[in-house]
């Protein structure tokens, strides 16, 4: 199987998944596959959400018929066991489009599938007490114990509502991480719908198995990094931690068997598990992804806590002690685009990420956040979030 990005060939990993191959080009990470032909313009959300239509459109009925999947699939040791040999057949995965939104002009939005200033200081890495809520003790990380990270990129090939960035996204993001930031191949799980492995394909059970992989055993200081690009939406609230009532979600590749994967469930597969001072950086490149990962603390660009998405009654729920940081491609109430950049097919949050960090690393919080807003206000209305799982100094400087 070829790399969407150079042309370099998948070697089999030892956990099962896709190894990344080397990629053998020039100083800057290329954006890969040109597209087809002009597609247009897509928002990543839910398909059958269309432009200008309300923010939110009730769930389809199969997301009712098929609940989100709470229970636990596997004990993180069995997980991690089942990835040591690679399985011994493969099914054919067919290639993908990206899932934010459906193409219509140059861009397009990721949705919902439809039914069928000053120089940055650095991190002070001490323990801080502050409020009464979930960040009562917390510590930051210093980033400088082990690295994984899990990247997924879902085109929902050959289904409606197709995406045409999400792959290239997962690939180019994996070789940022090893590039730029130093993870390890080895330490990297890919997930994309072009797989030839099943047990690398981005379905609901491997998502959710991946996501217990990513925190298994993570440590203080541990720098762990999560990846989404692909259709996201909203469904209502059941258990009244939204303020706005309704919670967010993602689609798997097999979403309309499987059902959708809600962000409770996040929250309390990669966040609840983490010890203080590990660090959870996750970037969501999908609509209404603002509030994704179900942290409580929400930010301005002149790094003011805003008003969050969580109810007081369940900050601390779903606060950490650990240092969990979320960027969200957009607000819970707008679409993401999945668009062109520098002649390929990608996501425009996951574009203006590695944009910005290439062109300045140092960077702090508040001053990141208005960089991904300056970056995409040039072409696209959505608005990056910043979110925490504590209160965070924004003046610090951003790392991972």
């Amino acid at each position: 199987m070829w790399d969407l990005s150079g042309g370099a060939a998948y070697a089999p990993n030892t956990n099962g998944y896709n190894q990344a191959p080397v990629y053998s080009g020039g100083s800057s990470f290329p954006m890969p596959e040109p597209a087809p032909t002009p597609v247009p313009f897509m928002p990543i959300g839910a398909p059958g959400t269309p432009l200008g239509s309300p923010i939110y459109s009730p769930a389809p009925a199969w997301a009712y018929a098929n609940p989100p999947f709470y229970a636990e699939r596997s004990a993180a040791a069995d997980y991690a066991k089942q990835y040591q040999s690679s399985p011994n057949s493969h099914s054919h995965q067919t290639s993908h489009t990206s899932h934010r939104h459906r193409p219509h002009s140059s861009k397009s939005h990721r949705h919902r599938p439809p039914s069928t200033p000053g120089e940055a200081s650095h991190h002070p890495h001490t323990s801080h007490a502050t409020g009464g809520h979930a960040d009562s003790y917390f510590q930051y990380s210093k980033c400088t114990g082990r690295r994984k990270a899990l990247c997924i990129g879902i085109n929902y090939r050959g289904q409606p509502f197709e995406l045409y960035g999400c792959v290239n996204d997962a690939n180019n993001v994996r070789r940022f991480l090893t590039r730029y930031y130093h993870y390890k191949d080895e330490d990297i799980v890919l997930l994309t719908d072009d797989s030839t492995n099943p047990r690398a394909l981005p379905t609901k059970a491997n998502i959710i198995d991946a996501m217990k992989w990513l925190v298994c055993d993570a440590q203080p200081n541990d720098s762990l990094f999560f990846h989404y690009s692909g259709h996201g939406g909203q469904v209502k609230d059941i258990d009244g931690d939204e303020v706005d009532g309704y919670d967010e979600v993602i689609f798997p590749l097999d979403y309309k068997n499987a059902g959708y994967i809600l962000d409770d469930l996040m929250n309390s597969t990669m966040v609840s598990p983490l010890p203080a001072g590990c660090r959870l950086t996750a970037l969501f490149d999908s609509c209404h992804s603002g509030s994704m990962l179900d942290l409580p603390y929400l930010y301005h660009t002149d790094g003011r806590v805003k008003g969050g998405q969580v109810s007081p009654s369940h900050v601390k729920r779903k606060g950490s002690h650990a240092d969990v940081i979320s960027w969200g491609g957009c607000m819970d109430s707008q679409t993401s685009a999945d668009t062109f950049e520098s002649g390929a097919a990608a996501g425009a949050m996951s574009y203006a990420f590695m944009t910005v960090l290439k062109h300045n690393p140092n960077q702090s919080y508040q001053e990141f956040l208005r960089s991904l807003r300056a970056i995409l206000k040039k072409k696209y209305s959505q608005k990056p979030q910043l979110s925490s799982s504590h209160r965070i100094d924004s003046n610090l400087q951003f790392i991972m």
